[in-house]
């Protein structure tokens, strides 16, 4: 029989424990300022990166090599899940046939922090002559990579975190940031919205989240339910003890109406003894709803559309099942 041991982890930091965490804080504060430098650099090459990649007709060409083809690799997936279509090409495997992936409705995206990556460097020749929009995520914007493209953006950092300002650290997460910057501004511009990203993430927890229905997150117990005739001090009170923002406007089991916080401040500007007012008198007569057998994702998209921070499921009968905020489901 194998012997084992317990091992007891003491919860008291050492010396030692206290330069480690102290290294640490010391890495996210170079990160941070990383990341500053980046915020205080963006300018309106940004912009035109943004309008090239969104007027591409075809697939867009993310090209790195070492740790820059990792961010390369990584930023080629954000980009088509959130609606622009792209695709990873390892720039040494480019030289070799994989060159063929790129056609003429690409735009090619190349990465390389010190802009001289011979991998990289030497395919501008064979991309130039394609005609195609090129862009790069670059540390120098004197190198050879910066001044051989369309657009470069500036991604240089004063120095690494490695102890030895060798490793890549800095560099690689300001490059990660610059091209999260794009994916985002990119799923502006096109106004991607819910729907459309669970149609790109048919699988996993993620997929499966988007894609259940209403009644399997909404809130059904408790739910802040007042009469046509409450006094609108009563109705505020209930909306403030169920914490939703919200009452339903209940007659018999039927729902007439819908007060909001948003009503209420209304409500105050118009009535002097607003608290006394009913709430038939204020309330939406015709609040919007969702069946209980409609996607998570499709009602997310509809309260984004109509700028709506809850929806009042109903059952198949017409009847209150619950209700579904922005923040239901996961």
């Amino acid at each position: 029989m194998r012997n084992t041991t317990t091992r007891v982890v003491s919860l008291r930091p050492t010396d030692a424990d206290e330069r480690l965490v102290g290294s640490a804080r010391r890495v996210f504060q170079g990160q941070i300022s990383a990341l500053e430098g980046l915020f205080e650099r963006v300018d309106g090459a940004f912009a035109s990166a943004v309008h090239t990649l969104y007027n591409t007709p075809g697939h867009v060409a993310l090209i790195g090599v070492g740790k820059s083809g990792v961010i390369a690799k990584k930023l080629a997936a954000t980009f088509a899940s959130t609606g622009t279509p792209a695709f990873f090409i390892n720039a040494a495997e480019a030289h070799h046939g994989d060159l063929g992936m790129v056609t003429p409705d690409s735009t090619a995206v190349l990465i390389s922090h010190s802009g001289e990556t011979d991998e990289v460097t030497g395919l501008l020749p064979h991309l130039r002559g394609m005609g195609i929009p090129l862009l790069a995520l670059v540390g120098n914007l004197d190198s050879t990579l910066g001044t051989g493209v369309d657009v470069a953006l500036d991604v240089g950092v004063e120095r690494e975190v490695c102890p030895n300002n060798l490793a890549p650290t800095a560099s690689t997460l300001a490059t990660l940031a610059m091209g999260d910057a794009l994916a985002v501004a990119l799923m502006e511009l096109r106004g991607f919205c819910s729907q459309q990203f669970a149609r790109f993430h048919p699988g996993g927890s993620l997929g499966r989240r988007l894609g259940k229905p209403v009644s399997t997150c909404m809130r059904t117990d408790g739910l802040p339910v007042v009469s046509p005739g409450t006094p609108l001090g009563e109705a505020l009170n209930v909306m403030s003890d169920r914490g939703m923002g919200l009452v339903l406007v209940m007659k018999a089991d039927r729902l007439v109406g819908l007060v909001t916080d948003g009503d209420l401040r209304r409500a105050v500007q118009r009535h002097d003894n607003v608290m006394a007012v009913p709430v038939s008198e204020i309330m939406t007569t015709n609040p919007v709803t969702v069946r209980e057998d409609t996607p998570l994702v499709e009602a997310r998209s509809r309260m984004q559309q109509l700028k709506l921070k809850a929806l009042v499921v109903l059952g198949l009968d017409g009847r209150v099942r619950g209700v579904v905020d922005v923040f239901d489901g996961g």
